[in-house]
């Protein structure tokens, strides 16, 4: 699943972003259209992906369902959104959509018939706890299970399989109809295992590469991500880290979780994290920020920890939004392209920059992550794979700082941020300005990162429903090899695992000072998909 590593991804939450009513009146107006407007700033950030909070018809905020097959009539109708994600797709954006799986409406047609028909209704079994006993602050006459105690999300039976064909065949018809790439799946914590192994096996059949991941709060992801559920969750651990390190003059908390997650031996180092830090549901950061000069040091964290990095509308220029006990609509604001309120563009022109950076280095789309430096006010990490080695260095104090790293070869390392170039002999001293970050390159020779919105630069994405041409893997042997991204290598040998007794390649870099490098057989000789067609992981010279 290629597509992700190389994902820079940006969040919607249509209903705000598009000034929409809060409460449906049913009248079809073509909001979410506004989107073409924004087009060239999703280039310019180099967002290859978007994910859209709910768009399906719902009484108020969309995550109160009443119809899972028809675009809410305040954002466009069906054949609007599928001219918008057509649209997209042209332009090298891949959509996800926000499955809310878990409850409905009380204005959901079986919720209706329940209403109406009481005991004699053929839906009382798609909903929980429901109590013909009890009653409700409505007056139903009886009385049912609602997410998080929310009466007006009313909690669906997913041990029913009338209610899972329903909802899969939801899933099927925006495959069909919209050419969707993925799915972010709501209120995950709260779903059966069970229902997200048949979500995963009908998506795959039709779209080998899409891509499942759940908001998930806290726990363990592994339960949720896995080869037979989901295959990813929202990493709440570090969007936390990444804020609460800076305003506590702490880079040890988020040093920590990253290498928890992801350092060697970490235990999530098998998931592709869907990262962010914010979204429609949690303060902006620009508001939880005490000093707004980390901001830059926040989105390099983002653009360059293992996973995916998600941008939230608007925040890409600074604005600020906060929560309320009784309200979430100050962090969903509508905004127009046009008339931005004090936007950042330092911020702006930052994270242009590390959209670049991100699209164009390797090690930080496929690479380990190891912790170099850290202190209070500085931190170094790497970022590793066969062909590229990246470190990262953060300064957040108000003060220069001059921050050492041992890089492990000599060499020079070239910041791909400003252009400037360090030598090394194994060990270096870098100056770091306040408030400030490098991203640098070990031996990347005259490496340089296209900055500049280039329209040749976007491929247009085909809708890829069992149409990958089907290609005949490898087996890997001795002798020379070329990996996809370009750098040859020579295979020394085939190795057993001590513990696993699984195949290991071993194959050293013919290039740079000739690094070993060791991965499993299966790896090696993997078939993988880039820019919807299949290629080998290794080609033999």
């Amino acid at each position: 699943m290629n597509w992700i590593n190389e994902a820079v991804m940006y969040n919607i939450y249509p209903l705000g972003f598009a000034g929409a009513p809060r409460e449906n009146d049913f009248k079809l107006e073509y909001r979410l259209d506004k989107i073409y407007d924004w087009i060239e700033n999703f280039k310019k950030l180099k967002i290859n992906t978007l994910v859209f909070n709910p768009v399906f018809e719902s009484t108020k905020h969309g995550y109160d369902t009443i119809d899972y097959y028809k675009i809410d009539s305040r954002l466009g109708d069906n054949n609007s959104f599928k001219e918008i994600c057509k649209t997209l797709r042209e332009n090298g954006i891949r959509v996800i959509l926000d499955g809310v799986f878990n409850h409905v409406g009380r204005d959901f047609f079986a919720f209706k018939d329940v209403q109406q028909n009481r005991e004699n209704s053929q839906y009382c079994s798609w909903f929980m706890n429901l109590n013909f006993g009890g009653n409700n602050h409505y007056n139903d006459g009886f009385c049912y299970e609602g997410w998080a105690g929310h009466i007006d999300l009313v909690k669906l039976n997913l041990d029913n399989t009338q209610v899972v064909d329903h909802l899969i065949g939801a899933v099927k018809f925006w495959i069909e109809e919209f050419g969707i790439d993925g799915l972010r799946l709501d209120a995950a914590d709260c779903i059966n295992i069970e229902f997200f192994k048949k979500l995963r096996n009908t998506c795959l059949a039709m779209k080998p590469d899409f891509w499942l991941y759940g908001e998930i709060i806290g726990g363990d992801y592994n339960r949720w991500a896995n080869e037979n559920a989901l295959h990813s969750v929202t990493n709440y651990e570090c969007y936390k880290g990444i804020y609460s390190s800076h305003n506590d003059h702490n880079y040890f908390e988020i040093a920590h979780s990253l290498n928890r997650q992801f350092g060697d031996g970490g235990i999530y180092r098998n998931i592709y994290t869907f990262n962010f830090v914010d979204n429609h549901d949690v303060n902006r950061v620009a508001s939880m920020l005490k000093e707004k000069e980390h901001l830059n040091n926040v989105y390099t964290i983002l653009y360059t920890m293992p996973g995916v990095p998600c941008l939230y509308y608007g925040s890409e220029w600074a604005i600020e939004g906060t929560r309320t006990k009784y309200s979430d609509y100050e962090l969903r604001p509508c905004l127009d392209i046009d008339s931005i309120p004090n936007p950042n563009m330092g911020l702006y022109n930052h994270l242009c920059k590390l959209g670049a950076i991100r699209k164009a280095l390797p090690a930080l789309q496929y690479g380990n992550y190891r912790n170099i430096n850290i202190k209070n006010e500085q931190l170094v990490y790497m970022r590793q794979c066969d062909s590229q080695t990246v470190f990262v260095a953060l300064n957040l104090s108000r003060s220069d700082y001059n921050i050492d790293i041992n890089t492990g070869e000599s060499g020079t390392l070239t910041d791909v941020l400003t252009g400037e170039k360090f030598d090394t002999d194994g060990n270096v001293c870098v100056k770091l300005e306040p408030c400030s970050s490098r991203i640098l390159v070990l031996n990347g020779g005259d490496i340089k990162i296209d900055f500049k919105n280039e329209s040749e630069d976007i491929i247009p994405l085909e809708n890829n429903i069992n149409e990958i041409e089907s290609l005949e893997p490898i087996s890997a042997e001795v002798g020379k090899y070329r990996h996809f991204k370009g750098n040859e290598y020579e295979v020394i040998g085939i190795a057993k695992d001590s513990e696993t007794l699984e195949d290991m390649v071993v194959y050293r870099a013919l290039y740079g000072s000739g690094e070993l490098w060791v991965r499993s057989k299966k790896n090696f000789e993997e078939i993988i998909e880039r820019d919807g067609k299949q290629i080998r992981r290794f080609e033999k010279e």
